[in-house]
């Protein structure tokens, strides 16, 4: 789904008049979770899901193939654990 289409469903479910008030809205929740995850606090939707960030140690490895090999830095990395309501409702869509 494009962010097009996903802005249209935003509208058809939030029963918003247009689709900037739509695009307004998806911009304003994931600028939101962003400045949260950017200040290392974690945003909790009860039943949908838990927005966080992990700290990533440094780590070392070997590119397939040859003989080089790469270190990547230790950072903080954004997570995202389901919440049991929406993984039972993707489990029951099969």
């Amino acid at each position: 789904m494009t962010k097009s289409e996903f802005v249209e469903l935003i509208q058809k479910n939030g029963e918003y008049k247009n689709k900037s008030e739509a695009e307004n809205a998806l911009k304003a929740f994931t600028s939101s979770i962003t400045e949260a995850l950017v200040s290392k606090e974690s945003v909790s939707l009860v039943g949908f899901g838990t927005f966080s960030t992990v700290e990533v140690a440094e780590k070392s490895g070997k590119v397939p193939g040859t003989d080089k090999t790469y270190t990547k830095a230790a950072h903080t990395a954004p997570k995202f654990k389901m919440g049991k309501t929406l993984k039972d409702a993707v489990a029951e869509a099969k």
